[in-house]
């Protein structure tokens, strides 16, 4: 089954685009597509042919699989599916022939012969449950990039999407090969239709989730084509999984990890990066903003809640374990997503719009009304950069829902579709500004539902995850001040203290390339293999419990730094207006900014004004009176959040008192998953319901 989970893309994504030589001088970040795919000759021609596919997609091939799926149950669909696969023997036995890999020749002979007859056409697989023969994806473009056929112009074609001249040859090639293309008979020709209309449905996630969630879905489509084929020419695909199982026990960590954590390590302040006046702001000692700093030289961090077992590792990749929060009842059903008889959570959750500003476009949000529509509502506000279809926010939903509440999912503030409903001119990143439009987009959806549904919630609980939480805690400021007595309630999960701090530490991961090894194409496109493997292990029940991932600190730096670096981009791509149908030199700009630059060019508001302006706006220290007075909110943080230093939490511990609970590990969100803080959180909103 397709991934669903839309941060495991944006884990591929981060690493296709952070392990590069830096060819072009004049860019802090050069042009990765163009390392993968070559020079874009023909980029007007394919933005227009892809925007083209785009909205044949929508009006016409996607309304068919959704017909298709609501036809045929998901398991029907899969069994299709794995027949189809099986039928293909020919092209994967051919092009392992002609590259000489007699190893998968042997395998997927093998596979082929107990897949036909045992596993009843192909339907089934027995050669990987029980003889552990996992299947390749051999194509004869593999064997032509073997043959040392060069790929030729990056090509977008009608229908066909993402390609180049040898790719488009060796689709010929796979079709000569392909038993299945020589069906004649009309009754066979439908036949033939059905099934390829049913391997093509497990592309439409992979489409929405690239419309929807990247400012450019052209750049983003480019270079995941880009790493996918350099994945499957070079057989990085096919690394074990026996190779990747993490660790079960301190002894094992070891061998996979480069430098764990230890006690002393997680409570030690982190660094800073002592260039030019960015570092100068970043004092590590001070809460600026807000009344005056109580010392804390005396005072102790003492977590609240202990993770038994957490095997930590480092805070960079304990803070990736927030892929593994899942909540399996959320997508369970047994149609496929694209049915219109899906009836699981995911799928009830409606999407509306809103006017947020005059003459420019609606803001979208999703939302479901509990039963007892004047229940209380939940407010979602995910983490920079993450889109209203942000698998963290349905979690959330469910989470809420199940306890009693209706729940508004939004975007995050800094992310594309919020500032293009914003009016021009508008930079997020300043939590004041930010939390004025954020309370005026959520009074307004709020307001809609309510004469929608001739409803009055009750009351109202807000949830912000990273910066999403600033926003949460700078809303419930606003909210205190216009009525102290109000029953709303806010939660916010490892909110940065200072964010410019924050941006600091993220600067610092986006940079971690320039350390890496020469040979980082195909280094890049091996932990891209890695990250693949581990995750469909995950999904398919293999791995039950994922107790550490396979990745050393590098690996997670480079990781995590370009996950950041690539929503930076997306609200750059958006407030410069740059083109989505015809080539432009914007991502000049966006391959020479980080966030030190971006806060430089977007976030200072005076010619006099410089950085260190910045702290007396950005830090929790502007809501200090709100902390200590109100009693209306939670924070949850870990003691080895990379994204604060120990400095910084224990004055927000002196400010918040017993309304902040610590966790001994996680990092930040790494600890999403874990039992012992999702069950302290399910306590708290049910209190607050």
């Amino acid at each position: 089954m397709f991934k669903k989970n839309l941060v495991l893309f944006a884990l591929i994504l981060s690493l296709l685009i952070q392990y590069k030589v830096f060819s072009q001088e004049a860019l802090k970040y050069p042009d990765y597509g163009q390392e993968f795919i070559g020079e874009d000759k023909f980029e007007n021609f394919n933005r227009k042919i892809f925007n083209f596919n785009l909205g044949l997609n929508k009006y016409i091939i996607r309304p068919v699989h959704i017909l298709w799926a609501s036809i045929m149950p998901e398991f029907g669909m899969d069994r299709i599916k794995s027949a189809t696969d099986n039928i293909e023997y020919p092209i994967r036995l051919m092009s392992s022939l002609i590259q000489r890999d007699f190893n998968a020749v042997k395998t997927e002979t093998k596979r082929f012969l107990v897949n036909s007859t045992i596993g009843l056409g192909g339907m089934f697989d027995p050669a990987k449950r029980f003889l552990h023969l996992d299947p390749s994806e051999e194509n004869m473009e593999q064997a032509l990039e073997k043959c040392h056929l060069k790929p030729g112009p990056y090509l977008v074609l009608p229908v066909i999407s993402s390609t180049s001249l040898r790719g488009a040859l060796g689709r010929i090639l796979d079709t000569a090969l392909n038993p299945g293309s020589y069906i004649a008979t009309p009754i066979l020709a439908m036949v033939k239709a059905g099934l390829t209309i049913n391997k093509t449905s497990y592309m439409q996630p992979f489409i929405t989730m690239v419309e929807s969630t990247y400012a450019d879905p052209y750049d983003i489509a480019k270079k995941a084509y880009g790493l996918e084929r350099h994945i499957k020419c070079r057989n990085f695909d096919r690394i074990a999984l026996s190779d990747l199982v993490p660790p079960q026990s301190k002894d094992d960590l070891t061998k996979i990890v480069a430098k764990p954590a230890n006690k002393e390590q997680k409570l030690a302040p982190v660094g800073v990066v002592k260039t030019s006046v960015w570092s100068k702001v970043m004092a590590p000692e001070i809460l600026k903003g807000g009344i005056d700093s109580i010392s804390t030289e005396n005072f102790t961090l003492t977590p609240d809640i202990n993770l038994e077992n957490y095997n930590p590792q480092n805070p960079v990749v304990d803070s990736m374990r927030t892929a593994l929060f899942d909540i399996p009842e959320v997508n369970k059903s047994i149609w496929n997503e694209l049915s219109l008889w899906n009836r699981s959570f995911a799928q009830k959750i409606k999407t509306s719009s809103i006017l947020a500003t005059e003459n420019r476009p609606e803001y979208s949000f999703r939302y479901i009304l509990n039963k007892d529509k004047n229940a209380p509502v939940a407010v979602i506000y995910p983490s920079i950069g993450e889109g209203i279809y942000s698998t963290h926010s349905v979690l959330w939903a469910k989470l809420f829902y199940d306890a009693g509440y209706s729940v508004v999912i939004q975007g995050s503030h800094f992310q594309w579709e919020f500032v293009k409903s914003m009016p021009k001119g508008y930079h997020p990143g300043l939590p004041l500004k930010d939390s004025e439009k954020l309370q005026e987009v959520t009074n307004k959806i709020l307001a809609k539902l309510e004469k929608k549904y001739e409803c009055n919630f009750k009351n109202k609980v807000m949830l912000g995850t990273s910066f999403g939480a600033v926003g949460v805690l700078f809303v419930g400021e606003r909210e205190f001040n216009e009525n102290p007595v109000n029953d709303n309630f806010y939660i916010a999960i490892c909110p940065p203290v200072e964010l410019l701090y924050a941006m600091n530490q993220i600067d610092k991961n986006t940079n971690e390339w320039k350390n890496a090894s020469q040979n980082l194409k195909d280094k890049t496109a091996q932990i891209a293999a890695k990250v693949l493997k581990i995750y469909n292990a995950k999904d398919d029940g293999v791995i039950e419990n994922i107790k550490s991932l396979p990745f050393d600190e590098e690996e997670g730096k480079l990781i995590t730094g370009f996950i950041m670096h690539q929503k930076l981009s997306d609200i750059v791509f958006t407030i410069e207006e740059g083109s989505k149908s015809s080539k432009s030199d914007i991502y000049k700009k966006i391959n020479n900014m980080d966030y030190k630059d971006y806060a430089l060019n977007y976030l200072l508001t005076g010619a006099d004004s410089d950085i260190t302006d910045l702290s007396s706006q950005t830090g929790l220290g502007v809501i200090s009176t709100f902390l200590q007075v109100s009693n209306n909110y939670k924070i949850y943080h870990s003691v080895n959040d990379y994204l604060t230093n120990t400095n910084q939490l224990k004055q927000l511990k002196i400010y918040a008192k017993n309304k902040m609970v610590l966790l001994d590990n996680g990092a930040h969100l790494g600890f999403l998953y874990r039992k012992e803080f999702l069950d302290n959180l399910k306590n708290l909103i049910t209190l607050n319901r």
